[in-house]
């Protein structure tokens, strides 16, 4: 099977990906999350690897901007993997944080898994998005300090600590347990001029495991589409990829701005088609600009 193919001929596309190996460049441990469910779905080997730093496409203490976009990063990290590992699949994951998009008060996780499939020149997207711990505080004394961390989840979800504000490089992080923090605490506020100490979440997938819990969901996404093939050529990845509004209220049958459609397109080929929603044939005339004005 070549990408000139004209079809694959994957048949059941569990089976599409038996015996690969793909590579999986982390240093944070993701493979934990994602090795377990890929593997035995499509028979394929998800083989972690080491030798770059990912930390220079951007760190969430800011020390280092992630100057590409989430997906870009993402790319990047599958790419560098695969050259490494000498394969031609590879698999990365990317997350980013952010207010929540409803009403911008909460603090939201968005996590993309790529695969980058060299042999079909694809690339298939998994992705999951939801709240996600995510707070920071600036503390005096050692009071405010435990309230944070419990109401973070520490020590489960660890911290991070500097001294006086949030842009500060003078940075603690992998703190996971109560002496840690508490030392960790003491050196950083006599480095405060202030007496401040701002902390954080420490926001890395091995220090996260709310991250953990929401990368297997785009695992889940990403397996979802893999799994399901292309009508016209048979390339996985086929999936959802544009919304149409429009469903028709069920008052008054105007058009409203409530999902009628999805776009269905190939990763590699010009098949696209349109998909009626089947699960509902009107909305409620709640999300209707004429009947709720």
């Amino acid at each position: 099977m070549t990408a000139n193919s004209q079809h694959y001929n994957l048949g059941e596309v569990p089976h599409a990906y038996a015996g690969r190996c793909f590579a999986l460049l982390t240093q944070h441990g993701k493979e934990a999350v994602i090795a377990p469910l890929l593997e035995p779905a499509l028979g394929c080997r998800v083989e972690r690897v080491t030798g770059y730093d990912t930390d220079q496409l951007g760190t969430f203490t800011r020390d280092i901007p992630r100057l590409c976009t989430q997906l870009d990063a993402a790319r990047r990290k599958a790419r560098i993997g695969m050259e490494l590992a000498g394969v031609k699949h590879g698999l990365a994951s990317e997350g980013s944080f952010g207010p929540d998009p409803f009403a911008g008060m909460f603090s939201w996780n968005v996590e993309v898994l790529i695969l980058v499939d060299a042999e079909l020149g694809i690339e298939v997207f998994g992705i999951f998005q939801g709240p996600g711990r995510g707070g920071h505080a600036l503390v005096g004394d050692g009071r405010a300090l435990e309230d944070f961390a419990h109401k973070a989840g520490f020590p489960e979800h660890h911290l991070v600590l500097r001294p006086a504000h949030q842009d500060d490089t003078r940075i603690r992080k992998g703190i996971a347990d109560w002496t840690t923090l508490a030392a960790a605490f003491a050196a950083t506020q006599r480095e405060s001029a202030s007496g401040k100490v701002f902390v954080e979440h420490d926001l890395r997938a091995h220090a996260h495991p709310e991250r953990m819990r929401n990368i297997r969901k785009a695992a889940e996404d990403l397996l979802r589409k893999i799994r399901t093939p292309c009508p016209a050529c048979g390339c996985p990845g086929y999936a959802p990829t544009e919304r149409i509004d429009g469903l028709l209220c069920a008052d008054c049958g105007a058009p409203t701005r409530e999902t009628r459609a999805e776009v269905w397109a190939c990763v590699r080929c010009t098949y696209r088609e349109t998909r009626e929603r089947s699960d509902r044939l009107t909305a409620d005339p709640g999300r209707c600009d004429y009947c709720n004005p």
